[in-house]
């Protein structure tokens, strides 16, 4: 029996009868156009949620800072180990509850244990991307697995504000890891998906701004709460974030392309109808001699990571990109997590290095069309490793060029971020394009995970932080040679798909 669910497309044509059936993606750009106020707005809200992702990966750099001290007695010395001191003879410079380490008493305690909150929250965003990934290609979908991490994240940073150690802190803070492991995953595949693939990188590059303008709210946040509990900056944060989540239940549409693979039809044409634009060239008709190529894995939980794991091609592009993206999150993560080993002011340090993050994404904007990807991302991850490098060495003359040296291999850093992101979305399907993105963003957190250990060993050898973070991501940076160029290609629905357009357009595909 035909399927009388109607769909948008373009009007028929007597000579199509001889033609290879029209792509999903091209279906889809026919009926709804290439880009419009509706596919806008929905980016923009969809793309929101990267400020408060950003808000909760980087707010330990205040919250579990060690604060300054000054001596009361004359026993006392600017130059003496606090912990070798009486208690009476020396004094925070700010009331104790402003960070953990004062109000716990923290300060000389090893470092395993003032670390441990920022290890638990990395730990919490690994086992969440795993445990979580799939759900995005499989049962939930984007929008569901973006509105249910959105709430997780935002309640258990809610619920950090009634911690009362550091352990019970620890424990929130993975939860909280957790949560926010596939934010930006899904904020950057459903927004891309709603639009056409002219303005598909330019749509992701609007996550990229709400990014560093997550980023940038904080040292404004954290100044203008100076000398207020810690718990202050966790309400200022969660409590918007729960707003935003309700926002997203009722507001965000979910992926046409993912609800035509997952043979949701119905639901996909009421999506399509709902963003398409007044100049679309499509009209309403049957489909029920209309075939897409479907699909012949059966995806459902966790099997999009084990169709990449069994199809060589697939397995070699994600393993490579993995590799790239850990030297990337070595820097990415390293840089503010050293600032508070820096003679600059934190406020002043973290705004730097988040404006870094603003030229970064105006970058990626305007030329991610215009350059390919496997140069850009070798370009700026090997500027990258130079200028960090390049910092150890010229140290100890200029203070000033050393940081300014450390802003460059930041950007570049950031900039090589941007590209690999938008990079994974084209070298991968739909069907298995979340699962993809989610790993090598858990390969970004990977790589930020030794950050802290090399940081606190580099405070008396910078080259061990700073000397290796750049050696590390050079190196990763080489393997985007091994990568197929994306650049300007159809974006593919199956692996069928894929397989069949990456032979005809002469890309590497094995297996």
């Amino acid at each position: 029996m035909a399927d009388s669910t109607p769909l948008l497309l373009s009007r028929p044509d007597s000579s199509n009868e001889s033609k290879q059936p029209p792509s999903l993606d091209e279906t889809i750009e026919r009926c709804i156009g290439e880009f419009g106020l509706a596919q806008l707005l929905q980016a923009i809200l969809v793309s929101f949620a990267w400020v408060f992702d950003a808000q909760q990966t980087f707010i330990s750099v205040f919250t579990d800072a060690e604060p300054k001290w000054h001596c009361t007695s004359d026993s006392c010395t600017s130059v003496s180990d606090i912990c070798h001191l009486p208690q009476n003879s020396w004094a925070w410079d700010s009331p104790n509850d402003t960070s953990i380490i004062s109000e716990w008493g923290l300060q000389c305690a090893s470092s395993v244990i003032k670390g441990l909150p920022a290890s638990s929250f990395f730990m919490g965003c690994l086992i969440g991307g795993l445990l979580l990934a799939t759900l995005a290609d499989s049962l939930l979908g984007r929008k569901n697995l973006l509105f249910l991490s959105c709430l997780m994240m935002s309640f258990s940073g809610l619920f950090t504000i009634f911690s009362n150690n550091i352990w019970i802190y620890s424990a929130l803070k993975f939860v909280n890891g957790v949560g926010r492991a596939t934010i930006g995953t899904c904020a950057l595949v459903l927004s891309t998906e709603l639009v056409g693939k002219r303005w598909r990188s330019q749509v992701g590059v609007i996550g990229f701004f709400c990014f560093t303008l997550g980023f940038l709210t904080l040292p404004a946040f954290a100044y203008i709460n100076r000398g207020s509990s810690w718990r202050t900056l966790y309400l200022w944060t969660s409590v918007p974030t729960i707003f935003y989540s309700i926002l997203v239940h009722f507001f965000v549409r979910e992926s046409p392309r993912w609800l035509f693979v997952r043979g949701r039809k119905e639901e996909a044409v009421t999506t399509l109808k709902s963003i398409a634009t007044a100049g679309s060239s499509g009209i309403l008709m049957s489909f029920s001699n209309l075939e897409f190529g479907k699909e012949s894995w059966n995806v459902d939980t966790y099997s999009a990571i084990k169709i990449l794991l069994k199809k060589k091609w697939a397995c070699r592009r994600l393993l490579t990109v993995m590799a790239v993206v850990f030297g990337i999150g070595m820097v990415y993560y390293g840089m503010p997590l050293g600032l508070g080993n820096l003679s600059f002011n934190l406020y002043l340090s973290v705004t730097f290095n988040a404006l870094s993050e603003l030229p970064a994404s105006l970058v990626t904007f305007f030329l991610v069309d215009k350059l390919n990807r496997k140069d850009s991302l070798l370009v700026f991850t090997t500027l990258s490793g130079v200028c960090s490098i390049l910092s150890v060495v010229t140290g100890e003359t200029s203070a000033n060029l050393q940081m300014g040296l450390e802003l460059v291999s930041f950007f570049c850093a950031c900039t090589a971020f941007n590209i690999s992101l938008i990079y994974t979305l084209e070298l991968f399907p739909t069907c298995v394009r979340n699962s993809a993105l989610s790993m090598a963003r858990q390969s970004l957190v990977f790589g930020g995970m030794f950050s802290p250990v090399l940081v606190a060993v580099g405070s008396k050898n910078r080259f061990l932080s700073y000397g290796i973070f750049g050696m590390v991501i050079g190196i990763c940076g080489l393997f985007v040679i091994c990568l197929p160029e994306t650049r300007g290609r159809t974006i593919c629905d199956t692996m069928d798909e894929e397989e069949y357009n990456s032979a005809n357009n002469d890309l590497p595909v094995l297996g």
